[in-house]
């Protein structure tokens, strides 16, 4: 049985295998790398997908789905024809397809896969991919983010042994931003950001729309037909301008024939807002890590939208560097799927290599905030900050607001406003408390792995008493068994970093430099244990292990200097 790889596409989609060697696209029935991820019924009911669908998209627009994968995850529902299918039904039928395509081609049945995801997909639509992918017949081993996927295919965990990286992914309809690090073997997630709703189709609306606004048909009535033909003449014109200067078209509405035409400079101005909007999601990442582009060692474009002349200069010159694009931006993401699952499989041919990712959103709680003297609830407190290292365990402190307050409701949310009526909310516990006076302490502690396992424990400071809660991403996927395995694995985790030992060997060895030393040698070996106390206060993992490393090498150069 081969285990497979799938980029499960906005627009297109594709599938992968590793050969012993390499990675390799499977093409389709139709001997194409690129699946179009559309999905058709025809006049008697039969499902079409792929470049069947896309060709109908035209001549049968309500019997045609596309772009579905912007709505993963939502209670949106499309119907064609006598059918009703939701974006899960529809994105199954593209896994389906690719999952007998990969077993026509390898002559072998390929149950397992490793799915690619939007780096910025939040638990609904992961889950919602999980769903899909289940109603397709594939097991899934896990979800990997796409810009992760791309920074293996281009082998980037093989290049120096310290390297920080960013990587771009414009598809049809998400654009992603990631930065990565190379440290010691392993290869981290730092930082993600995006924008779920920005993808290369708004760069083909801006055409339609001044198209619209040229010819003065705004408010006019444009069929169904017409505005699809519209997008395809647009989605050309787009195409052109990054081989030519001018682009024009004709087309006909309403029996009329207009004309349109358009060149670089003009098409430059209309993306402005466009290209503004990308610019928030790269800034915040870079904010997230506190880095400059400076820091940045290498870009990766991918996604087939990257290819547009004014999405490679505008990366260039906003983080000063020529982005690497020497492999296929529409087949970037697919092919590290499938070295992803080789990875899995501890294929001899590859090189070792642990991948970590990190938290998309922040996850926490809700708590009450005095504002004007009143105690007003709806709040938001974050217990794990979003692009924070996985697996990864925090604890907070909350109290009791009133005398004698019975019990206290745990309120867990994802997301990043300040109140929770903005976040998702992904379970809830209720903690009865002893009598006693405001201000009783309880220690909240989140626990968070790369299964999408989250554990809240909360322990009543006065008393010891536990109260625990379990909320999976991926409900029946894993049996209690399984789960109960997993998070005792991660025991080790839920100690405090200043706890472990060796941290507590290293502040131990300053503490003794520091009475064996005078004047300014103790002054300095004072500060820099104060400041890596500092660091394991913060809890965040790739930050302690990189400070132990440093202090870890001054406190051998003062023993060494000093024969201690």
């Amino acid at each position: 049985m081969a285990r497979i790889g799938i980029d499960l596409g906005t627009s297109n989609s594709l599938v992968t295998y590793w050969d012993g060697n390499e990675s390799r696209v499977i093409p389709n029935v139709f001997g194409k790398n690129l699946t179009p991820s559309v999905v058709g019924v025809d006049d008697d009911g039969n499902i079409l997908i792929g470049d069947i669908a896309k060709e109908r998209l035209m001549t049968h627009p309500n019997l045609t789905a596309s772009v579905f994968k912007r709505f993963m995850g939502s209670e949106k529902e499309y119907e064609l024809g006598r059918y009703k299918f939701s974006p899960v039904d529809l994105s199954a039928f593209i896994l389906k397809s690719l999952k007998d395509d990969a077993e026509n081609y390898l002559g072998e049945s390929c149950d397992e896969a490793v799915i690619s995801v939007p780096a910025y997909f939040n638990n609904k639509q992961r889950q919602a991919t999980l769903d899909a992918a289940t109603l397709a017949g594939l097991r899934v081993e896990n979800l990997i983010s796409e810009p992760t996927a791309a920074a293996i295919a281009y082998g980037l965990h093989q290049g120096e042994d310290e390297s920080t990286f960013m990587v771009i992914d414009l598809g049809g309809g998400t654009f992603d931003v990631s930065i990565l690090e190379l440290f010691d073997g392993v290869m981290q997630v730092l930082a993600i950001s995006g924008d779920n709703f920005l993808g290369g189709e708004d760069f083909t609306k801006v055409i339609i729309s001044d198209f619209i606004r040229y010819n003065n048909l705004e408010g006019t009535s444009i069929s169904e037909k017409e505005s699809l033909a519209l997008y395809k003449k647009a989605e050309n014109c787009k195409k052109d301008l990054s081989k030519v200067e001018v682009s024009s078209f004709k087309i006909k509405i309403n029996e009329e024939e207009f004309s349109y035409s358009l060149d670089k400079n003009k098409y430059s101005k209309l993306c402005e807002d466009i290209i503004s909007r990308m610019k928030l999601p790269i800034i915040r990442a870079l904010n997230d890590v506190n880095i400059t582009p400076k820091d940045i060692d290498s870009v990766v474009l991918i996604g087939g939208s990257t290819k547009m002349p004014i999405i490679r200069n505008f990366i260039g010159k906003l983080l000063g560097k020529i982005p690497f694009t020497n492999i296929n931006p529409d087949e970037a993401v697919a092919i590290g799927t499938a070295i992803n699952s080789a990875l899995k499989e501890r294929h001899e041919s590859l090189s070792e290599i642990i991948l970590t990712d990190v938290c998309p959103y922040t996850l926490g709680t809700e708590v009450v905030e005095t504002i004007g003297g009143t105690m007003e609830s709806g709040y938001f407190m974050p217990v794990i900050e979003r692009n924070t290292t996985i697996p990864v365990s925090r604890v907070e402190k909350i109290y009791t607001i009133a005398d004698n307050q019975e019990e206290v409701r745990i309120n867990v949310y994802q997301g990043e406003s300040r109140k929770v009526s903005g976040n998702l909310k992904l379970g809830e516990l209720t903690v009865k408390m002893p009598p006693g006076p405001k201000g009783q302490c309880l220690h909240l502690r989140y626990t968070y792995d790369k299964n999408a396992i989250l554990e809240v424990i909360v322990t009543i400071e006065a008393t010891g008493e536990t109260k625990r809660l379990v909320i999976e991403n991926s409900p029946g996927s894993m049996s209690k068994e399984e789960i109960e395995e997993r998070l005792n694995l991660l025991n080790d985790i839920k100690i405090h970093p200043r706890d472990r030992s060796e941290y507590r060997f290293l502040l131990a060895r300053g503490e003794r430099l520091y009475e064996e030393l005078t004047g300014d040698r103790r002054m300095y070996i004072g500060q820099v244990t104060r400041d890596f106390e500092e660091v394991l206060d913060t809890q965040i993992e790739h930050r302690i292990k990189k400070a132990a490393v440093n202090f870890n090498k001054i406190l051998n150069d003062f023993e060494g200097r000093f024969n201690f």
